[in-house]
């Protein structure tokens, strides 16, 4: 389809809506029920193959249990089934006629905080399970406190094994109270509650005879009707260079193209771009978009974008408007979780990636570390190890175009990565979290910066 230059925002985000997708996220403690709520879902959607089910019935039958397990539908590692528990994230697609959707199911124990933090860090909805009988628990605030952290923008607060309290609307109304007051403190800017029974299936996909008390929506329901956000005009374009295009064919002599995905806001035929980080400017010449030519295109599009000057371009390289542009800094302050069992250390070499650009830095301080608990700040610890979140101060060898996670999920996160093996280190957000910083101590002499050319 070929877009005009004159196709309005409004028209864009109609577009976008009409066959729109929406990535969320589950978590819950151990014994919330959050895979049987995922293969309930998924089971009452239809989304389930006959041949899946028939390998859970053969399951749950093998384990002396007369009803399918539908738990088993996600729990797919063989120490996940013989423990009951969720250890990896588990990736579920599937669709109805109003949505499609991806589906990130995450572990509930506190050692697998790391493997919650990679399942939402591109969700834009979490589902945070409760036990009705348990109440709001501690490692309930640990889940609500990551969805703050990596600014999911809807949480769903899913009470669950509503028939175990015969459905009493003074419970659910307790936990909703709670669980609400507790997200406002960190920031969060919606939460709708859903009393819900997934081994019955009440609420998850079909209204519940036993809570005519509730009036609201179901579990699918509402993720088919939650609005996707696409504030095309509030977000600065933002274009990583992933691919310089070069054919140098008889038919494309003089072809030169920067081929990559749109990471946010919309680039026009004839704007003002800046390269990054170079500074060079040029203008848009025209935009290729699945072998056609458009006079627009917008996140999260993958596009080929020519320019009227020839530039010296190439991959980690970022092309924005020159109205709008990303600050450059070698300073990076930002917040992050630690996914590798080796830890991090102040002075420890590494690599930073961000978006398509890879640079050498230097870890210069780790100022605090975060207790998901109370959200207390412990300072100077000296090191992250796995599953912590912390504060750290990176210098980068190199200029790094990086917008504030608060502005933008895409260009505000960044990982570590080890230089001698390439293991990820760490999953960062730039700039501040959720959370009162506490002072910075002072960054080590740059002396000590033995090893690196910068």
């Amino acid at each position: 389809m070929t877009t005009t230059g004159h196709t309005s925002t409004e028209q864009l985000a109609e577009q976008l809506s009409a066959t729109t997708l929406l990535r969320f996220a589950t978590a819950g403690s151990v014994d919330d029920g959050k895979s049987t709520l995922v293969g309930r879902l998924l089971h009452d959607s239809k989304s389930v193959l006959t041949d899946q089910l028939e390998a859970v019935e053969r399951a749950s039958l093998g384990r002396g249990q007369d009803t399918p397990d539908l738990a088993l539908l996600t729990d797919g590692l063989r120490a996940e089934r013989e423990q009951g528990i969720t250890i990896d994230v588990a990736y579920r697609y599937f669709a109805t006629p109003r949505r499609r959707f991806i589906l990130a199911d995450t572990p509930g124990h506190v050692q697998y905080t790391r493997n919650m933090v990679t399942g939402a860090s591109t969700a834009e909805l979490a589902v945070v399970l409760v036990d009705a009988r348990n109440g709001v628990v501690e490692q309930t605030r640990r889940h609500a406190a990551v969805a703050a952290l990596l600014r999911v923008p809807h949480v769903v607060l899913a009470v669950n094994k509503m028939d175990l309290v015969e459905y009493a609307e003074p419970v659910f109304a307790a936990i909703a109270e709670e669980f609400t007051g507790y997200a406002a403190t960190l920031g969060v800017p919606e939460v709708t509650a859903i009393p819900i029974s997934a081994l019955a299936g009440d609420n998850v996909v079909e209204p519940s005879a036993n809570m005519d008390w509730y009036g609201g929506p179901t579990v699918l329901e509402h993720l088919e009707t939650v609005a996707v956000s696409h504030d095309l005009s509030g977000c600065p374009a933002r274009f990583p260079v992933q691919y310089v295009i070069r054919p140098q064919s008889a038919e494309h002599p003089d072809y030169r193209g920067y081929a990559g995905q749109i990471a946010s806001g919309v680039l026009r035929v004839g704007e003002a771009v800046t390269v990054l980080p170079s500074g060079r400017t040029s203008t848009i010449e025209g935009i290729d978009a699945l072998g056609e030519s458009v006079g627009i295109a917008w996140a999260p599009q993958s596009v080929t974008i020519r320019l009227t000057d020839d530039v010296d371009i190439s991959r980690g390289d970022l092309i924005a408007p020159s109205s709008g542009l990303p600050a450059s800094t070698r300073d990076v302050e930002a917040t992050v979780c630690h996914v590798a069992d080796r830890p991090l250390t102040v002075g420890q070499r590494v690599l930073l990636k961000h978006t398509t650009r890879t640079v050498k830095a230097i870890v210069k301080d780790i100022p605090s570390r975060l207790t998901l608990d109370d959200l207390s700040q412990h300072p100077a610890p000296g090191q992250l190890v796995a599953n912590d979140i912390g504060r750290v101060v990176i210098r980068t060898a190199e200029p790094l175009a990086l917008d504030a996670y608060r502005d933008s999920r895409r260009t505000g996160s960044f990982l570590l990565i080890d230089p001698a093996d390439g293991t990820t280190l760490t999953a960062g957000m730039a700039g501040e979290s959720f959370a009162a910083e506490p002072p910075s101590a002072p960054a080590p002499d740059a002396a000590e910066d033995k090893g690196w050319d910068f």
